[in-house]
């Protein structure tokens, strides 16, 4: 059987087991896996730490056939924080990159937001949207109040 079906029939029935797929495909640069996971719909978008908007698969794919010529993307999301509807979900992460540098590796931090929608063939992605986060801005801001007892 092809790669792409492969990963296809191994995708999950959630937006949560896509996006796992989603960052193992980075993580082991299989780009078909990787492509899978994303719906076959024309807009969809991704955009990569500091670059311009990517539409449509075959471009996206040709953005990460480049990266993977360079080697696997070792990637976690973390602080995953989620708007889900019946057929929509937002997540918001924050990306934890192992990177090497010439002290050895060391850890740097991506802040993304993965939209996925329930397709005909299940939960896809249609935008992967990074940019550029440091370690100080994997605290969240918010609303709630900050309470000592």
């Amino acid at each position: 059987m092809p790669k792409a079906k492969t990963a296809a029939v191994l995708l999950g029935g959630t937006a949560d087991e896509t996006e796992s797929v989603f960052y193992e495909a980075l993580r082991t640069a299989d780009i078909d896996r990787l492509m899978a996971c994303w719906s076959d719909d024309d807009d969809i978008v991704c955009v990569h730490p500091g670059g311009p908007r990517i539409v449509g698969a075959v471009a996206i794919r040709a953005t990460f056939d480049a990266i993977f010529a360079n080697g696997n993307i070792r990637a976690w999301p973390e602080q995953v924080r989620k708007v889900e509807a019946l057929a929509s979900s937002a997540h918001t992460v924050v990306e934890r990159v192992e990177v090497i540098t010439p002290s050895g590796p060391a850890n740097a931090y991506v802040l993304a937001t993965n939209v996925y929608h329930k397709t005909a063939q299940g939960w896809r992605m249609v935008v992967h949207h990074a940019s550029p986060g440091s370690q100080s801005e994997m605290l969240d801001i918010s609303d709630v109040p900050q309470v000592l007892h």
